[in-house]
């Protein structure tokens, strides 16, 4: 575990001063400042020596609140965001620059406009982290606009203070404080955020406080990005390597503890092969805590009580059989990882997210009886896992909509920094890491330039109208389609012109077949389809 340093207290900011701060860093946007490219990279490096010179108040804070190894929160946290940076300051000169608009964008005529796309800053944001990773999913969306050239306010979550107080004093002593402030605090602290006009709200967290944010945000038409969860199926078909399931989808369910809002919630099994492997998941718990999980140095734990409490009444309540783990201590806020055999859609198991380390296996005839049974519970997860033939998967992904989901192993689709990650539906609105964060906070803004020199070329546009002359215009933009009324694509003159030139051999009598074809070819397709 990390060694000791000295944390301070939690302390909520006075929510009296909050309209204040965020005036602050509304101001400091309005100096342009942060759209110089030069200030947001040496914000972003600042931000990267931040995190290593803070890398053990950070360690000490995790373990903490969370009971986190210094392994876990140095992959999933620490060093997922220094890489976030570095990332970032690689390409931040390509995403910001214009994108020059031409052919096949825009028709001749147009060229001449020097149409662009323009990356502008959305201007000043509002960030709310979770719990389960508190620095990892408050900071790496903040990387994204400070990249994009905005200001922020960032609230962590208050459910991991120590977390939140060390994340304060980075922030406050490496980045610029005129564009950057953190506030902490609980409900009372989040609603006075809530009641300020942000030009973006990025929230992680449930969905019932998700609900809350966009309705709060819809009152000032203010965009939003949810990054909610939800119950997250795995597919097992008979034809899948079942050791290797077991292995991966436990692991997906003791990192953290489970605290992941991409693990199983449930696992849809083939019945035929559910006993074998229930038999090869208890060998991978062996082999992951062969002194068992308490003893683990590598568990982590539940967040606080009150989170405790739910996923027990989650296990007082099931009807189903605990195949696997099943041990709980209070004190320590302690649960072993556990799997439960159910025999209903309508269990608690089935019908709760867990965001813990317990999950249920449900034992199905067939992958069609599986598939109807994910789509009932939760049409839109924030995942899916799906371990069977190449078919199968495939079939999976056809049927069921997710965020993300990944095909035979547990979460890897957003195991990756540098590439899109967000959910769909009840699941989140929204994507960022790698460059969708620079988008996140990025208003792509068209610009058109045009020459005065080009007036008599655009003059069509001006009254009197000249139908002539607008005939000439769709001459040269308006391009034919190449289908007919019934939808089928017509074979024009170019497809059947290439089929021609392959026609008649070599040397000069090959040539003049091919010319003569070219002929027919233009003759036929003129007077058949009137061109």
């Amino acid at each position: 575990m990390a060694a000791k340093v000295s944390m301070s207290e939690f302390q909520a900011t006075a929510v009296d001063a909050i309209p204040q701060i965020t005036n602050s860093v509304r101001g400091t946007f309005r100096t342009h400042k942060t759209k110089k490219l030069q200030w947001r990279q040496v914000q972003l490096r600042k931000l990267y020596w931040a995190l290593e010179d803070y890398t053990p108040q950070l360690l000490a804070a995790l373990a903490k609140d969370l009971h986190k190894s210094d392994f876990e929160a140095l992959i999933t946290e620490i060093d997922w965001l220094k890489k976030d940076c570095i990332f970032m300051l690689d390409h931040l000169e390509k995403y910001a620059k214009d994108d020059k608009l031409g052919s096949p964008d825009l028709p001749p005529p147009f060229s001449l406009m020097n149409y662009r796309v323009r990356k502008e800053p959305l201007g000043t944001v509002l960030i709310i982290g979770p719990y389960n990773f508190p620095v990892q999913l408050l900071l790496a969306p903040f990387v994204g606009a400070i990249a994009a050239g905005c200001t922020a306010v960032l609230k962590p979550s208050e459910v991991t203070p120590a977390c939140a107080m060390v994340l304060k004093a980075l922030i406050e002593t490496r980045l610029d404080t005129t564009a950057f402030a953190v506030v902490n605090g609980g409900i009372p602290e989040t609603t006075a955020l809530l009641n300020e006009k942000w030009d973006k709200i990025f929230f992680t967290g449930s969905a019932a406080v998700g609900t809350i944010v966009a309705k709060k945000a819809a009152e000032t038409l203010t965009p939003v990005v949810l990054e909610l969860g939800g119950r997250n199926p795995a597919f097992i078909t008979k034809h899948a390597n079942l050791a290797l399931a077991a292995r991966r989808l436990l692991w997906g369910k003791t990192m953290n503890a489970g605290q992941v809002c991409l693990s199983q919630n449930y696992v849809l099994i083939d019945k035929d092969v559910g006993p074998t492997f229930i038999e090869h998941l208890k060998q991978a718990y062996r082999d992951m805590f062969p002194n068992g999980a308490k003893a683990s140095p590598d568990l982590a734990r539940i967040v606080n009580h009150k989170h405790f409490l739910r996923l027990k009444k989650m296990l007082d309540g099931t009807k189903g059989k605990i195949v696997m783990g099943g041990a709980l201590d209070e004190s320590e806020l302690f649960i072993e990882p556990t799997a439960v055999l159910v025999s209903s859609v309508d269990d608690p198991m089935m019908q709760e997210e867990s965001f813990g380390p317990i999950f249920c296996i449900y034992p199905v005839n067939s992958l069609d009886e599986a598939l109807n049974v994910a789509n009932r519970v939760h049409r839109t997860p924030l995942a899916l896992f799906s371990f069977g033939s190449k078919a199968e998967n495939q079939r999976v992904l056809n049927e069921m909509t997710s965020g993300g989901a990944t095909l035979n192993d547990a979460f890897f689709h957003a195991s990756v920094n540098s590439i899109p990650f967000g959910g769909v539906g009840d699941s989140g609105w929204g994507v960022y890491r790698g460059k969708a964060s620079f988008d996140c906070f990025t208003h792509f803004r068209t610009v058109s330039e045009t020459p005065a020199w080009a007036e008599k070329i655009i003059d069509v546009r001006y009254m009197p109208y000249n139908m002539a002359k607008l005939k000439l215009l769709n001459r040269f933009t308006a391009k034919k389609p190449n289908f007919d009324r019934n939808g089928k694509v017509i074979k024009g003159f170019g497809y059947w012109a290439k089929m021609v030139l392959c026609l008649g051999g070599k040397g000069a009598k090959g040539a003049f077949l091919r010319w003569l074809a070219v002929l027919l070819a233009h003759y036929l397709y003129t007077n058949r389809f009137g061109r």
